[in-house]
């Protein structure tokens, strides 16, 4: 008797779209990016008003596929910012829904995935998942000690790329990932540079609040500017967090936040472009430096990804910096989508590995 095939169904919601993917067991089927006008989320007060928008955007995708949502056997989408939690895979209970409902998280796009996947999943009673949210802490004590005890480092990150590539890495070198030591740096519109230690993800920057700046934030900046640009009365406190937190870094700098224009401005002899974009990949250095002596030089590997992994000359410039810790593995751009399904699909086949939110 041939065995059935399991059918996932993956959300990853953004800020202008939402992602959703079709798995047959491993393999991707479908795939599909929904794109919202600003127009269309104009209307909406926040990422939360917009939960029934964009389930309808869902379900009229799966219409055009011809997929019932009775022939799932799980749904499973990108976990938002949460309390600090262990990496793995969450069934979408009743905690984790009020915690995703109740307006205290951080707004968001990524709290709808949760909250999507466990609205159509109960309209056919199969189990809605997450995994690997931004919220995962495996911090070590040491790590959440700042210079002021009323600001405490927390554990923010990219940590289901960070954790998809290392196991890629592993399973690529056959070795064991939690007999390994890893550098990752996620370099996207935002920059996670972490520790990884024998499976556990020790040490990473928050990339809205310091680590190097990247084509959206703005990094770490000298305090004392930073202070006096908070009270010179140029700026109210939503538009100062936006100027540093989405509109930084390269867009600050540069005008723009795509790399590949950047590109095209160095290689028609633009020495400023090539500048900023050469400050970026050293502030990136620096911070893959930091991070081993985190692992006490003991460094298996420097991993590379995001979207940014993909433009030879930053790698190139990072890669000349940090060469002598360890080898560097460039694995370019984000799977969020496989990693989300391998995930859920480990839930179906091994339920007692299903961790439950609190």
């Amino acid at each position: 008797m041939k065995k059935k095939t399991k059918k996932i169904l993956v959300i990853n919601p953004g800020s202008t779209s939402t992602k959703i993917a079709l798995f047959e067991d491993e393999n991707k089927i479908s795939d599909r990016e929904l794109y919202h006008s600003p127009q269309e989320l104009s209307r909406f007060k926040s990422n939360l008003d917009q939960l029934d928008f964009r389930q309808e955007a869902v379900c009229n995708a799966l219409v055009e596929w011809g997929i019932p949502l009775a022939d799932l056997d799980a749904i499973i989408g990108r976990g938002g910012p949460l309390k600090p939690m262990e990496s793995g895979v969450y069934k979408v209970g009743e905690h984790l829904l009020n915690d995703l409902r109740s307006g205290k998280l951080v707004d968001h796009a990524s709290i709808l995935g949760g909250l999507l996947a466990y609205k159509l999943a109960s309209d056919v009673e199969i189990p809605a998942f997450i995994a690997d949210p931004v919220s995962v802490d495996e911090f070590d004590d040491l790590a959440r000690i700042s210079g002021h005890p009323e600001l405490p480092r927390v554990s923010l990150s990219h940590a289901l790329n960070i954790k998809a590539v290392v196991a890629q890495a592993c399973r690529e070198s056959k070795k064991n990932a939690d007999k390994t030591n890893f550098i990752v740096a996620h370099l996207g519109g935002g920059i996670s540079i972490a520790a990884h230690r024998q499976g556990k993800l020790i040490d990473v920057n928050n990339a809205n609040d310091a680590g190097p700046f990247s084509p959206e934030r703005a990094g770490t900046l000298p305090l004392e500017g930073l202070l006096k640009m908070c009270f010179n009365g140029k700026y109210q406190l939503k538009e100062l967090k936006k100027m540093l937190i989405g509109k930084g870094g390269l867009i600050a700098h540069l005008g723009t936040s795509d790399i590949r224009e950047i590109d095209i401005k160095i290689d028609a002899g633009n020495s400023r472009a090539s500048l900023v974009l050469e400050a970026m990949a050293y502030q990136i250095a620096k911070e893959i430096g930091a991070m081993a002596t985190v692992l006490k030089g003991k460094v298996d590997g420097i991993i590379l990804t995001g979207g940014v992994a993909h433009n030879k000359r930053t790698v190139h410039w990072i890669t000349e910096r940090v060469s002598f810790i360890g080898p560097v593995i460039v694995i370019p751009g984000q799977n969020e989508m496989k990693a989300l399904a391998d995930h859920a699909m480990a839930a179906l086949k091994h339920p007692e590995t299903v961790k439950e939110y609190r």
